[in-house]
């Protein structure tokens, strides 16, 4: 079984560098005695730039894992897969 966000993989994982980099630019602000509100905005930033890798891997989940557990048939397969979104729904809520 491939997961959904396995064709843009590639991307996704140059995101995620280009997020690392950022974090480690935040370690740099902060090595450096930056201003406090300048750290805040890149740690926002970083934020972001994850939440938006999340939705796509979320919207990803949806769009393969459960439309093809729904498509099966497979009632069971189907309730598992749709306990698995709403209960990673409901963590991406709590981080907000």
């Amino acid at each position: 079984m491939t997961h959904g966000y396995v064709a843009g993989k590639d991307a996704l994982v140059k995101r995620l560098h280009r997020i690392e980099g950022q974090v480690r630019g935040v370690e740099r602000m902060v090595v450096d005695e930056r201003y406090c509100i300048d750290i805040l905005t890149q740690i926002s930033a970083v934020n972001t730039a994850l939440e938006a890798v999340a939705l796509e891997i979320l919207d990803d989940h949806v769009t393969h894992c459960v439309a093809d557990a729904l498509a099966s048939g497979d009632e069971k397969e189907a309730k598992t897969k749709t306990g698995e979104l709403l209960e990673a729904v409901r963590r991406f809520a709590r981080t907000r």
